[in-house]
């Protein structure tokens, strides 16, 4: 693979941009073969409607330098301000309705919005993370992409996931193995299916946008929300249906331990717009609610 980039451009934010809070939604560990963050850049190996292509971003100044690699480098270099976050707009964002929310603003002013633009690389770690611990999950995207996916174009030594067709035509007696058990294997593979259907969704209206992407099988409200918020950069997605998001919002905004998704809605209702910036601001430097009960132990998928 050649080490010189196919695109170089210079992208320039209009608000200040942190990298590594930024860009958290799309790292699932510190050992992600597939991108690497540090304040100082970032580079991200994906798939994309024109191939694959590797991103990468290195701070000038203040913006950003940014280098494609691959057959997808054309279509990675025309939503870079996306994926970096430089395009995200906080019109309307009054964070001041809420003391919490204002501190929370305060201490991450850099946190932006990213929007992908396509759904392909966020679909199958986000069906991942379903029901299970942040451990079990990054573990088996890891496992995942070193098994079933390939080297990326540049020369950062990163890998792609594994394509769609792919998973689709990979035994579930084989993502077991990686820790994905027979639900979550057909989820994956029904949603891989549909990823046209699911892209296409992106460009619609929110309320359309949520509905058509939580009409494919395997696709869920909170798979539905979270898809908005990073594929689509949607600013008012909320994870309803998610116990964690919905306690760490009754306690941080009205000092509750326990939430539900009405309670939720109803605390966000002041930043309608921008729920989705308060749940990801709230998730960076907000109180963790209380825990009660026995925590979750891990059981190794593989070895059931």
């Amino acid at each position: 693979m050649s080490d010189h980039p196919d695109r170089t451009l210079t992208v320039t934010p209009a608000l200040p941009t942190d990298l590594l809070q930024t860009l958290r939604p799309l790292v699932a560990s510190r050992q992600d073969p597939t991108i690497r963050v540090r304040a100082a850049g970032m580079a991200r190996a994906c798939h994309t409607p024109e191939g694959p292509g590797t991103l990468v971003a290195t701070r000038r100044g203040g913006g950003f330098e940014v280098r494609t690699y691959g057959p997808g480098a054309r279509w990675l270099a025309t939503r870079a301000g996306g994926v970096l976050g430089v395009e995200d707009d906080l019109t309307g964002f009054q964070p001041a309705r809420h003391p919490v929310v204002a501190r929370a603003h305060h201490r991450r002013p850099g946190l932006r919005l990213l929007r992908t633009g396509t759904v392909v690389d966020v679909l199958v770690p986000t069906i991942i993370a379903q029901r299970v611990t942040s451990l079990e999950a990054a573990r088996s995207w890891t496992r995942l992409v070193r098994a079933l996916g390939s080297p990326a174009p540049g020369p950062f030594g990163l890998w792609l996931p594994p394509t769609p067709d792919r998973l689709t035509r990979t035994p579930a007696a084989r993502l077991h193995t990686l820790g994905i058990e027979r639900a979550r294997a057909r989820r994956i593979v029904d949603a891989c299916r549909e990823v046209a259907h699911l892209d296409a969704a992106l460009a619609l209206e929110p309320r359309r946008r949520l509905a058509g992407l939580a009409a494919v099988p395997g696709i869920g409200p909170w798979t539905a929300a979270h898809l908005a918020r990073v594929a689509a950069g949607d600013a008012d997605a909320v994870e309803v249906g998610d116990h964690n998001v919905k306690d760490l919002v009754a306690w941080n905004l009205a000092g509750e331990p326990r939430g539900t998704d009405d309670r939720m809605l109803d605390l966000l209702a002041p930043f309608v717009g921008h729920r989705g910036r308060v749940i990801r601001l709230l998730g960076s430097v907000g109180q963790r609610p209380p825990r009660y009960g026995p925590r979750l132990r891990l059981h190794p998928v593989e070895q059931l």
